[in-house]
């Protein structure tokens, strides 16, 4: 399907079960950046534009929210599915199990590691490295951490630091990552270790940010109880002057 805009920010709109395979051939394509579009990534590409040249040059911006396909239906557009970290990372583990090395850096210190212990309670043979995501923008510590991820030589990176921290951190190291496939994956491992709780499967499904806001309403309510209904009015001004 072909790519759509949600104010500005590109979607492409696949269905779930389509995302391992198309991380597949951006894998074999030799060096891609990935990347994913939810209702807060939007809010803050509408001010920051260094996010915004990101996403746009992503090679893959898949839909992370149920906000944003209610955004697109708003415009009148589809987007048949949201894939959200704490789901695929099942899939890929099961899917680079004995065919692809893993590099996993994000959260506090141990939070990604526990977490790739909990894939590899399911997948044994999994090849994964971890790092804590809170490094310096320079200096001997970044320079470290570039060069244990390029020791591993791993397939594909995955970086969970928050938007747009994450973002801005490949953008400026992506060149020098020797890796196939460097994928930004947000909170995945707070969750995956359990340091981040999703709420039942019902409410997940349909309103994870509720779950995320009452587990932790200090940190999340300016992101939802603001963000949600500001992201709506941008559609719909923007619904408005589409027609106009």
């Amino acid at each position: 399907m072909s790519r759509i805009k949600i104010l500005g920010v590109p979607v492409d709109p696949m269905p779930s079960d389509q995302l391992i395979e198309t991380i597949t051939r951006l894998h074999a394509c030799g060096q891609a950046t990935i990347t994913y579009a939810n209702v807060h990534v939007v809010n803050l590409a509408q001010t920051d534009m260094a996010l915004a040249g990101f996403l746009n040059n992503a090679d893959l911006v898949y839909c992370d929210g149920n906000g944003v396909r209610l955004g697109a239906r708003m415009l009148g557009e589809s987007i048949p599915a949201r894939m959200t970290g704490a789901d695929w990372i099942w899939e890929l583990a099961a899917h680079a199990e004995g065919r692809w090395r893993l590099y996993w850096i994000g959260g506090t210190d141990g939070v990604a590691a526990e977490a790739a212990e909990c894939l590899r309670a399911s997948h044994p043979d999994l090849h994964i490295q971890t790092d804590h995501g809170f490094h310096p923008k320079s200096g001997p510590e970044d320079a470290a951490c570039l060069d244990r991820i390029n020791a591993f030589k791993p397939d594909i990176v995955l970086v969970g630091m928050g938007s747009p921290t994450q973002e801005m951190w490949v953008d400026t190291r992506r060149a020098h990552i020797q890796a196939p496939v460097v994928w930004c994956v947000g909170a995945t491992a707070d969750v995956v270790s359990g340091v981040e709780r999703r709420g039942p499967a019902w409410l997940t499904e349909h309103a994870e940010w509720i779950s995320r806001l009452w587990d932790n309403p200090s940190r999340m309510w300016r992101r939802y109880l603001v963000g949600n209904p500001l992201f709506v009015i941008r559609v719909m001004g923007s619904r408005l002057g589409l027609r106009r």
